[in-house]
């Protein structure tokens, strides 16, 4: 279980973004794979109860059967990125269908970044992807999507690795919504408490 991926991995993949350069204490809140009528809007008012903002990595089939959802979080005050229309690993896709695929969901969600399904984007796909595309990876990864880790430990593990710059990933998914709904409170909680704020990309 890696919570925080391997210094040698950012340096390999120096053009992606991991972490963002900064002095103060911010942290990045990023979601994947809605939205989701139910979980994107549990999550919404989540954020609004705190008053903290994210950045959603939409998938855009999700987007067209959810568009209400899709627009609210935009109304909420929060940023939009592109998860690829219907989430595919770039390691098992052809450049042209990745591309094809990403540009699809780019036509409904019209965001300049992007954030590889899995984490997984192949070396030839990186550099024409970022003429367009900021290419947003992570920092921290909370594994709420794992039914093997609970939710203590997803709350637990996620604190530990987050500092200043980190960009942090939750998933407003049904598979997630147990650990989600339980560490995304107390980890907000936890870093306002220590004088955090909460950027967005």
């Amino acid at each position: 279980m890696i919570v925080k991926p391997p210094l040698i991995l950012k340096k390999l993949f120096s053009d992606l973004v991991w972490d963002i350069k900064t002095i103060n204490k911010e942290i990045y809140l990023t979601f994947d794979d809605g939205p989701h009528p139910k979980i994107t809007e549990q999550v919404l008012k989540i954020l609004d109860e705190f008053n903290v903002n994210a950045t959603f990595f939409c998938v855009g089939e999700n987007v067209e059967k959810y568009s209400d959802t899709f627009k609210q979080i935009i109304r909420n005050g929060h940023k939009v990125g592109n998860h690829s229309y219907n989430h595919l690993n770039g390691w098992q896709t052809s450049n042209a269908d990745y591309f094809n695929n990403i540009e699809n969901a780019d036509k409904l969600i019209n965001s300049n970044l992007f954030r590889p399904p899995y984490g997984r984007i192949a070396l030839s796909q990186i550099k024409p992807l970022a003429k367009k595309y900021s290419i947003i990876m992570w920092s921290v990864l909370t594994y709420d999507y794992d039914n093997n880790v609970s939710k203590e430990r997803c709350l637990k593990n996620s604190i530990r690795k987050t500092k200043s710059g980190s960009i942090v990933v939750f998933h407003d998914s049904v598979k997630s919504a147990d650990n989600l709904f339980y560490a995304l409170p107390l980890f907000i909680k936890h870093f306002l408490d220590k004088g955090y704020t909460f950027g967005l990309l």
